[in-house]
């Protein structure tokens, strides 16, 4: 397994509080030793906004009073029908968290469903949130190979200030443990700018992302939303430029794993995704929710892509990536090569 450069705690500060641009080219050779110049699809479908949750900076939370929705089956399988025929090699499908045993059997009729009407061709990755470990083990033998579980921040004091009391920052990482070993494709990633949060903090979080052996990472900056309680708080760290920095430098760090190009990146910048590509990123999840639905599943505000069309979008996207000399890798799948080694498959 190629072990990436070591940074030291000292070394990540030092890095990320520096006004200078990091290595971006090392992190270019980098990208395009391991993936050439692909970028791959992961069709987004936000299901449902419901939530058991109460998380103090989610616009999902359950305290807001907002329209609700849970797409239907049909609904759910005709849009993965659509980002397969669209050439789209795997798809997420995220919601809220909901732990009742109707849903869970739902999302596994669903998996199931779809595996074989895509003959088994179209990958499906989830992020659910917290479940039990039979829940986990039941999804995968369905169908689903990844696996998405933001631990936010790897500081436990900020992360009980992010959440209720109810929410346990060592269950998180339980989770996520109990994923690596139920054999998923396992991802994790951060919120960088929020109320109270270092850099540090973030010094800190690479070096978790590494401790752990992960295989996928998603970072965005924070934006906050109204109805939420960390709204007005002030935010100290300039979250998008910081999160071109971990970008950089988790790509360093370890080189052969997925990194994610955020919607918040997006949201956050004009050529969020461009920029995000070219700092290290390698995979780029376009929302594919109906348009009835996406402006209802709203995370943060100013959420991209909730008055365009799916295929209107990808033909848009097609064109970003080729002017910064990338092209999206249609019909596949797009493993990370750590997972694999992970495995000790290869």
């Amino acid at each position: 397994m190629d072990k990436g450069i070591y940074f030291s705690e000292e070394d990540l500060v030092n890095l990320l509080s520096s006004k200078n641009k990091i290595f971006f080219q090392k992190t270019l050779a980098l990208t395009k030793r391991f993936f050439l110049k692909k970028v791959f699809l992961r069709g987004l479908i936000e299901f449902s906004n419901i939530c058991e949750k109460n998380c103090y900076y989610c616009g999902l939370r359950k305290e807001n009073k907002k329209t609700r929705y849970c797409m239907t089956e049909r609904e759910i399988i005709n849009t993965a029908l659509w980002a397969y025929n669209n050439r789209y090699g795997s798809i997420m499908l995220q919601s809220g968290e909901v732990n009742s045993s109707s849903r869970i059997a739902f999302i596994i009729k669903i998996i199931k469903k779809i595996k074989k009407q895509t003959k088994n061709k179209l990958g499906i990755a989830l992020c659910l949130g917290e479940l039990r470990k039979e829940t986990y083990l039941d999804f995968f033998k369905a169908g689903a190979h990844r696996y998405l579980l933001r631990i936010e921040t790897s500081n436990p004091q900020l992360y009980q200030k992010l959440h209720p009391a109810n929410h346990s920052y060592e269950n998180r990482i339980k989770c996520l443990e109990i994923l690596k070993s139920t054999g998923y494709q396992t991802g994790t990633g951060i919120i960088i700018g929020i109320h109270g949060q270092t850099i540090t903090d973030l010094a800190k979080d690479l070096l978790f992302f590494k401790k752990i052996d992960i295989d996928m990472i998603g970072m965005g900056p924070y934006i906050p939303h109204p109805e939420t309680p960390l709204f007005k708080k002030t935010v100290s760290l300039n979250g998008f430029s910081l999160c071109l920095k971990m970008i950089v430098l988790i790509r360093l760090m370890m080189p052969d794993i997925n990194i994610a190009a955020t919607t918040a990146m997006q949201a956050s910048h004009p050529k969020g995704i461009e920029l995000a590509i070219q700092a290290g990123a390698n995979v780029i999840m376009p929302i594919v929710t109906p348009l009835k639905y996406c402006k209802d599943y709203s995370l943060y505000l100013d959420k991209p892509c909730i008055d365009e069309t799916s295929s209107t979008f990808l033909n848009y996207l097609t064109k970003r990536m080729q002017v910064i000399g990338r092209e999206l890798a249609f019909d596949q799948w797009g493993d990370p090569l750590h997972y694999y080694k992970r495995q000790k498959i290869c």
